[in-house]
């Protein structure tokens, strides 16, 4: 995972309309998707354009797909947001230390 993935895949905002729908219903196919960003948001992207956009978020690892006999679902991977969240957010130090 590296950091400039995950900044480009958040730069865009149809991605992270993506992820929305994912955070609110996880596990979805590409049609449920493409149905979901028409619905909701007046999108009417392809198949193929959401399809690109989620190779770009697989690529920083923010989402996973897993097949199912003949359907593929994606699943939101919150870890890499974890990470680049607690790169810059650091305990703070105790008292008497420097």
């Amino acid at each position: 995972m590296v950091a400039e993935d995950i900044f480009k895949a958040l730069s865009d905002p149809t991605r992270r309309r993506i992820l929305d729908e994912l955070v609110e219903r996880d596990g979805q196919t590409l049609f449920e998707i493409c149905a979901r960003l028409m619905s909701k948001h007046g999108l009417a992207l392809s198949r193929q354009a959401v399809s690109q956009h989620l190779a770009v978020l697989e690529a920083a690892d923010l989402v996973r797909s897993r097949r199912q006999g003949r359907y593929k679902f994606h699943d939101l991977n919150t870890e890499p947001l974890e990470h680049i969240v607690t790169r810059w957010l650091k305990p703070e130090k105790s008292e008497g230390t420097s």
